[in-house]
């Protein structure tokens, strides 16, 4: 149960950053959180786009291991779709900001611990 409700609330992460990356990039609110001038924004916001695009992939497969049916095979998605983002997430602390390690790939490594322990 906690790790269903973890992995929920990474789905909910990633679908919060398609909000940010396609819909709020160049907005006062998507400048904010990723620390942005409003001409750097205008000059990404298609690359933002097609970010979020991915982050929203990533939420649906969680969302997807949440509710099929087969339990076994649930399970796997779910393992699948973390482990991306923890690629994702170290990838992007590598790349851009040590931040993103924190926000992002952490939470899908305590989810996957939490489902590997249950």
């Amino acid at each position: 149960m906690i790790g269903n409700v973890l992995v929920a609330l990474v789905a909910a992460l990633h679908a919060y950053f398609l909000v940010l990356e396609m819909f709020l990039w160049t907005k006062p609110q998507g400048l904010k959180v990723f620390r942005n001038t409003p001409e750097k924004a205008e000059l990404t916001k298609v690359l933002a786009a097609n970010q979020g695009l991915y982050n929203g992939f990533l939420a649906t497969g969680l969302i997807w291991g949440l509710v099929h049916g087969n339990p076994a095979f649930a399970f796997q998605i779910k393992v699948f779709f973390l482990l991306c983002v923890i690629v994702a997430g170290a990838y992007g602390a590598a790349t851009v900001s040590t931040r993103i390690l924190i926000v992002q790939a952490l939470p899908a490594a305590i989810a996957l611990v939490v489902l590997f322990l249950a």
